[in-house]
């Protein structure tokens, strides 16, 4: 597996930039030629990774959000999204559908069984007080233009 393609940004965590980073997410995949349901699930993993930093790992608070990416030569696509949050003290608790540590804003819990259902591996690594890193891995079904 080598690989032939990277990026990096990263931009603040504010609301609006979720549709920043599903876009950034869009345009870095279009080279493996995606189905439409192959971009719209990586758009809305990193929709709901992005979200889960804003929304739990910054609480109410302003930091920066960085998203690396990598394809490879095997048309698999992995982003690791990572914060310098209040991290996640119990990432096996997190990961429980339904569970939530933001329920005042009326949050389903449900942000990890949506990347788990639309991508091929989901990792996340955290450290309380210093932040999370979810890995998000995706194989597509064809290349292109490489």
């Amino acid at each position: 597996m080598n690989v032939i393609n990277e990026m990096s940004v990263s931009f603040l965590s504010k609301s609006c930039n979720e549709a920043f980073a599903r876009s950034v997410a869009a345009a870095f995949v279009m080279n493996l030629d995606p189905t439409i349901n192959e971009l719209s699930d990586i758009k809305t993993a990193v929709s709901e990774a992005v979200t889960n930093c804003i929304v739990h790992g910054y609480r109410r608070t302003s930091g920066m959000i960085y998203i690396k990416g990598k394809i490879t030569d095997d048309n698999k696509v992995i982003l690791k999204i990572r914060d310098k949050g209040c991290g996640i003290e119990d990432i096996k608790k997190a990961m429980e559908p339904l569970f939530t540590t933001a329920p005042e804003e009326e949050r389903a819990g449900l942000g990890f069984a949506v990347m788990q259902s639309f991508c091929d591996r989901v990792k996340v690594k955290s450290t309380v007080g210093k932040g999370t890193i979810i890995t998000l891995e995706k194989t597509f079904s064809s290349g292109n233009d490489r």
